[in-house]
């Protein structure tokens, strides 16, 4: 009853409204669910945190944070093993790997999924970000749509970019830089007529965000100290500093997620090291607890001191030399906290580990240059903003969003110049020493090279299972020359496969292998396939994707591969003339507007 009301309300729309009004309506509605869905988490992580901290105790150390961590890390785990069945996966890595992989289909479950785990995370203590997950739900969300709608693959990518908008520009209250978000992490590639319905969502889902939890964003800052051209001197050091510290922040997360990974399938084992470490870190240094971002704000607002509270330095507190050493340790840790998080299974994005170490560490390079005197005074506080930048841009490979982010949060395009400058360095500085971002690094670890280019791009949406040829008549190993000129006669192509008993692949025959001796009809019945066959050096798997397929026909200098299952049964017939049809017709289809 149901798949039949789908129909007709399907062919309804389909009749009666415009394809390009339909998907500005779909985006719209797309904002309001990711837009919802971060309030949601929003509001569900600062309660949880709220009531688990609601009794500390500035002046004292607190040593439930040791213990917290690692029972967010043992919740999110149970839900993943028990809930969901162990098919999580990672956030932002994840979608990615949906775009370029899986043409834009995300499973369904991680529409709560990752907002539930990332809550247990982050709400328990976890020091990441919650960009990832929220951006991973606004996406599944968009996927949601495009399989009800049953709309193709560019107009799938186009849904899914609008999740991803909305559900950061929610976040932040900041609609450009979830588009910019968007374009520059996600890799997508649009059409101008494209943007709308991605503005569109962006911005219906900051307004959501604005309606329910008022129009302040995640950060409040009033510029006070301007831009001076005698500061691009210290903008240009700080750029580099951010790039080789972005360095350290990539290679420290990949070592330890490496680390992790040597202990398998064992979640509990590795959220009981992951627990402990962070536990351990966070006691010494509770600015690491959570995202951070209240850290942040007492950077912003002067109140560096406020850092210390809750921790066993906060007896030093007036000493500003011990204030400073303290956000240097913060700093370096917060990366190691992010890495211990994630490793031990915990649920979070590395955005907000990036605005976060960022901000540290342009304070801090400000607040050193200030005390050494060679400069009247560098605005700190302009600095933060400057460094959340630069690490931005060096570790995500995102310049733009960062500038954009930065330039939103302080309603103000004063910092343009100085944001541009160092957000321009450090990536500069970090593709020297590491040209693919850490989103790429990690799915190439899995063995998913990312495609820059556009030809490569499409043809991994070629599915081997759709250019499959099964009309070839298969041949037994035992078949007799009569027996193969017969079955040649009756069909009109001139390969075919030989198998065994099993149907498992031997090799092939084709026409020219028989040509001679094909009218030799005492050979008839004495000649059998077995003996004809003609090895095949490349075999394809239903696993291979396209571009591994291509070049096993390179390789191999064969215009047809035989595929088979992972016992070698025989499956069907590769046409490399085909595949180029089929991709040259997917090329056209893919260079129109969405």
């Amino acid at each position: 009853m149901l798949q039949k009301i789908k129909i007709y309300f399907l062919n309804w729309l389909t009749r009666n409204v415009k394809a390009d009004y339909l998907m500005l309506i779909i985006s719209i509605c797309i904002g309001l669910f990711a837009g919802l869905a971060a309030v949601i988490l929003k509001t569900s992580i600062h309660f949880i945190q709220d009531f688990l901290t609601r009794d500390f105790r500035i002046s004292l150390p607190n040593f439930l944070y040791f213990l917290y961590p690692m029972v967010g890390m043992f919740l999110t785990i149970l839900f993943i093993k028990y809930l969901n069945r162990n098919k999580l996966g990672h956030g932002l890595t994840n979608v990615i790997y949906s775009i370029r992989k899986k043409a834009g289909f995300i499973e369904r479950d991680k529409t709560y999924s990752h907002m539930a785990t990332s809550a247990l995370t982050v709400g328990f203590g976890g020091s990441v970000g919650l960009e990832a997950p929220i951006v991973t739900t606004g996406s599944a969300i968009a996927s949601v749509f495009g399989r009800f709608f049953r709309f193709d693959y560019k107009k799938r990518i186009l849904l899914i970019g609008c999740g991803a908008a909305a559900a950061t520009s929610a976040i932040f209250n900041a609609p450009v830089t979830g588009v910019v978000f968007t374009l520059e992490i996600l890799l997508l590639t649009l059409s101008i007529p494209s943007f709308i319905p991605l503005l569109l969502a962006s911005v219906t889902g900051t307004l959501v965000s604005s309606l329910l939890m008022g129009e302040a964003g995640t950060f409040e800052f009033n510029l006070v100290a301007p831009f001076r051209l005698e500061q691009i001197p210290f903008f240009v050091l700080l750029g580099l500093i951010a790039g080789l510290f972005s360095i350290y922040f990539t290679r420290v997360t990949l070592s330890l997620e490496s680390w992790f990974s040597k202990f398998g399938i064992n979640r509990f084992k590795k959220a009981l090291i992951g627990g402990l470490g962070l536990g351990a870190l966070i006691f010494l240094f509770p600015p690491l607890y959570g995202e951070g971002y209240f850290a942040i704000r007492y950077i912003l607002q002067g109140n560096v001191e406020e850092l210390l509270s809750n921790s066993l330095f906060y007896n030093w507190v007036d000493s500003y030399w011990i204030v400073l050493v303290f956000m240097f340790f913060v700093m370096l840790f917060k990366v190691l906290a992010a890495a211990f998080t994630t490793g031990g299974g915990g649920n979070g994005g590395i955005f907000a580990p990036s605005i976060f170490t960022g901000a540290f560490l342009g304070y801090l390079f400000a607040s050193v240059v200030n005390m050494t005197g060679v400069f009247e005074e560098l605005p700190k506080e302009n600095f933060a903003l400057v460094g959340m930048t630069a690490v931005i841009s060096g570790v995500m490979h995102a310049p733009l969003t960062g500038i954009f982010l930065i330039a939103e949060i302080t309603s103000s395009y004063e910092l343009i110049a100085p944001l541009m400058i160092v957000s321009g360095i450090s990536y500069a500085t970090v593709i020297v020493y590491q040209k693919d971002s850490i989103y790429a690094i990690q799915l190439a670890r899995k063995g998913h090279q990312l495609k820059q280019d556009k030809d490569e791009e499409v043809l991994t949406l070629l599915k081997i299972s759709s250019v499959i040829e099964r009309d070839l008549k298969i041949i037994k190993q035992d078949a007799t020359l009569r027996n193969i000129v017969e079955i040649v006669a009756a069909h009109k192509r001139n390969i075919f496969p030989i198998v065994d008993n099993d149907g498992k692949l031997l090799g092939i025959i084709t026409l020219d292998d028989i040509r001679e001796i094909m009218f030799k009809e005492k050979l008839y019945d004495v000649t059998y396939a077995h003996e004809l066959l003609k090895p095949v050096r490349k075999v394809v798997e239903l696993k291979d994707d396209m571009t591994e397929v291509m070049k096993k026909f390179d390789e191999s200098e064969a215009w047809n591969l035989p595929v088979v299952d992972d016992s070698g049964v025989y499956i069907g017939m590769l046409s490399k003339s085909r595949i180029f049809s089929t991709y040259r017709q997917l090329l056209i289809d893919n260079s129109k507007d969405a």
